[in-house]
């Protein structure tokens, strides 16, 4: 497969990055290649490299709806495209394809804001024919991911759904979403907000490199312990089980988040589809070369002799001898630990069409 000519593309992992290569998306009719042309490079400026690059869209909707009978929820609201976490493994890296970019480097550089999402949510909460159902925000980027800080899109959209009293599940590997505990904690005395924090690994230098600018690990955990003191309800994801790497894990990140409040919990197996498991195993073998092959000889155990299974039901967690006992495991810890395995239901009844207008003439 070719690589696009960007920093990072020759397979060397970049600081800070998850990706290593760069490749073409799957809709793109010309295919580039990276050639040596004997320039002298600065080695200040390939350290600088790749940076952050952010767009504005002004989107036209921001509610997506789903049907799948593997998720718990029927709608969503992504208030960016492609996510600065960097997260190696992630399954929306293919979705940077439809926007003519990468799904390696640029899903993690070249970011698109949609700035005008609180007044189109406004919007839309607001049509006579709007059904109250829960918004998930995390689906398919993270909400609080470094550049939130500056955009403060997600807490927009958290002004305008507290002010609707509509309910929210947030799902997040970020402590940033503390920051906006003035809004949550009030929407929790209504049970109008639950919060999700995905733990992969509890070993930092791990996720240094397989998650590289999401929070760390422990710092996970003490934003579960401070949402619970807010009175925010809080759950752990151990998401994504990594098989030979990640999976011996299971019981002490759930532990940890239980000994910090978590109420409930969950997991999911790694998702390797399209492109993402081409960038997953070169990340491979730069990274734990030793284990590449055991990683990825488990995971096809679990996923019926392929990289990836797309079918409903199974995609999620896997199936055969290995997917079962670590469902079981999973099962036997939250027993023991009192956990539920998934939050509680959140309120509708409470909703309340927000005022139409706002903002909402600038765009």
């Amino acid at each position: 497969m070719a690589m696009r000519t960007t920093a990072g593309d020759h397979g060397e992992a970049s600081r800070g990055r998850g990706a290593t290569a760069n490749p073409e998306g799957r809709f793109e009719s010309a295919q580039r290649e990276p050639v040596e042309d004997g320039w002298f490079k600065d080695p200040a400026v390939e350290a600088a490299r790749p940076k952050t690059v952010v767009t504005i869209e002004r989107a036209k909707s921001i509610l997506s709806r789903n049907d799948s009978p593997d998720l718990n929820f029927t709608q969503s609201l992504n208030p960016y495209r492609g996510c600065e976490h960097g997260c190696i493994y992630c399954y929306a890296r293919p979705s940077h394809a439809f926007l003519g970019l990468s799904p390696g480097l640029d899903f993690e550089t070249r970011l698109v804001a949609k700035e005008g999402a609180a007044a189109l949510l406004r919007e839309e909460l607001s049509r006579p024919g709007y059904r109250c159902e829960p918004i998930n925000i995390g689906s398919n980027t993270d909400g609080y991911q470094p550049i939130e800080r500056e955009h403060r899109i997600t807490r927009s959209v958290l002004e305008v759904l507290r002010e609707a009293s509509h309910p929210v599940a947030i799902v997040t590997k970020s402590a940033l979403v503390e920051r906006d505990v003035d809004l949550l904690a009030p929407m929790a005395r209504e049970s109008l907000v639950s919060v999700t924090i995905s733990v992969t690994t509890l070993d930092g230098r791990l996720a240094s490199r397989m998650e590289p600018r999401a929070s760390a690990p422990a710092r996970r955990i003490e934003a579960i312990r401070r949402l619970r003191a807010a009175g925010v309800p809080v759950g752990v994801n151990v998401a994504p089980i990594i098989p030979f790497l990640t999976d011996h894990e299971l019981e002490s990140i759930l532990e940890a988040a239980a000994g910090a409040g978590a109420s409930w919990a969950g997991w999911t197996l790694v998702r390797l589809p399209w492109e993402v498991k081409d960038i997953f195993r070169a990340w491979l073998e730069e990274h734990v070369p030793l284990k590449a092959a055991h990683v990825m000889a488990r995971l096809n155990e679990m996923r019926g002799g392929r990289d990836n299974d797309p079918r409903f039901g199974t995609r999620m967690s896997g199936e055969g001898l290995l997917a079962d006992l670590v469902r079981r495991r999973f099962e036997v810890v939250c027993g023991r630990l009192g956990l539920a395995q998934r939050p509680a239901t959140l309120s509708r009844e409470r909703f309340r069409a927000p005022a139409r207008g706002g903002q909402l003439g600038l765009f």
